[in-house]
């Protein structure tokens, strides 16, 4: 029963690795390219790590799994936000109808202006 459940975790882990690698062909710009990266790259090495630590069976191997499950949840996020802040700041602007931070960010100080009211109330 171990077998059945490693094997469907692995396979679920590589169709999501499949589908980010996908994602990074088919989506138009950096960001979104980001993105599919980041969260369908990351539950896909979640699920793989898991089958390997199962499938391995000792505690050691579970405790490395964990370690390592733990390691990607709390790099690729933060990897993800720089490298995008990065982007941004260096000029690659995103693949939407509005910019939300257009012209409210300074790139001499590195200070972003608090949002303007949207509409005055009646």
């Amino acid at each position: 029963m171990t077998h059945v459940v490693t094997g469907l975790l692995a396979l679920s882990g590589s169709l999501l690795m499949l589908t980010a690698a996908i994602g990074l062909l088919r989506m138009p710009d950096f960001y979104t390219r980001m993105q599919a990266a980041a969260k369908a790259g990351t539950l896909g090495i979640l699920l793989v790590v898991t089958a390997t630590g199962l499938v391995l069976g000792s505690v050691s191997a579970l405790l490395h799994a964990l370690l390592a499950s733990l390691f990607f949840l709390l790099t690729t996020p933060i990897s993800a936000h720089l490298l995008g802040r990065a982007a941004y700041l260096s000029g690659i602007r995103p693949w939407v109808l509005e910019d939300d931070l257009a012209g409210r960010y300074h790139p001499a100080t590195h200070e972003l202006a608090s949002v303007p009211d949207a509409d005055p109330p009646e």
